[in-house]
């Protein structure tokens, strides 16, 4: 077992903001135990014993990586909410701008890319300082990521199902690129990992490519289930926008088709609902 106290205790402190946040405003129970469980993934595999084969063996790094940083950060997202962030945002009003998908992408991108740069890379396995920093960007802007689809931050009226659907697949080939070279390359990318290697009678090549492939799979299957969930989201949508305009069309109300789709698409179909029974009252 491994114990890191430099990655579990601002674990701990976030953990204990969002709970105190949420004696304050509404979230939903899913959305809660979306949150918790992203942070539970994220203490767990830090405190597992794939977190000290990480420091031995490439590909369980690669592992720990995608666990905390992809899907533990996806499940942290999806417990956010606007009123749950406002304090925050309030205080730092520049992550605003990571709603934006192109900032988003970009930053994710750039910190993706750097760190898997040999010299830093290994430095993060050889430096426990070096190694908690890696791990807090890696996660933080993994955050970011997800947040530009999925987080309840403003985003562009340009970014429809559509463009999320292309920026599922920019982030799934930028990260291919890498998953690619790994498991291809017949050269030794982080040479750091020999000795580990030789006690677990893995070749460095053989690791290499685990690790590109473990990237591989795991971001298949999140592109599959994200798919999926844009499939269901558009046709709730659809129905949605539908309902809408059949309700003001029924009381009389003017509503405009672009009205109610950004509405919808904003997540405020409901307020909409009450704005349209509100008019026709008081016409």
């Amino acid at each position: 077992m491994e114990f890191a106290p430099l990655q579990l205790l601002p674990m701990v402190v976030v953990a204990v903001m969002y709970w105190l946040r949420n004696h304050r405003v509404h979230t939903p129970a899913w959305r809660q135990w979306c949150f918790y469980g992203g942070l539970a993934l994220m203490a767990v595999t830090l405190s597992s014993p794939l977190a000290t084969m990480s420091e031995e063996l490439f590909w369980a790094h690669m592992l720990e990586h995608l666990l905390i940083a992809d899907l533990g950060a996806l499940l942290i997202v999806l417990g956010l909410t606007g009123p749950v962030l406002a304090p925050l945002l309030r205080a730092i009003p520049w992550l605003r701008a990571f709603g934006h998908p192109v900032v988003a992408l970009v930053a994710w991108t750039a910190n993706f890319y750097v760190w898997h740069l040999p010299a830093l890379y290994q430095g993060a396995v050889s430096n426990d300082t070096v190694h908690a920093l890696q791990h807090m960007l890696f996660v933080s802007f993994g955050i970011a990521m997800w947040m530009a689809l999925l987080g309840p931050l403003p985003k562009p009226g340009w970014f429809g199902n559509g463009w999320k659907i292309g920026y599922i697949v920019a982030i799934r080939l930028i990260q291919s690129v890498l998953a690619n070279a790994l498991f291809w390359s017949s050269g030794v990318l982080y040479p750091q990992y020999a000795r580990g290697q030789a006690e677990w009678g893995i070749s460095a090549a053989n690791d290499q490519s685990a690790a590109g492939a473990i990237m591989m799979i795991e971001g298949s299957v999140i592109t599959i289930l994200l798919f999926g969930w844009l499939f269901l989201k558009a046709a709730r949508e659809s129905e949605e926008r539908q309902e809408l305009a059949e309700l003001a069309d029924r009381l009389g109300v003017e509503m405009a088709p672009e009205r109610i789709a950004r509405a919808v698409a904003a997540g405020r179909g409901a307020a909409l609902r009450e704005r349209i029974t509100s008019s026709a009252r008081q016409g």
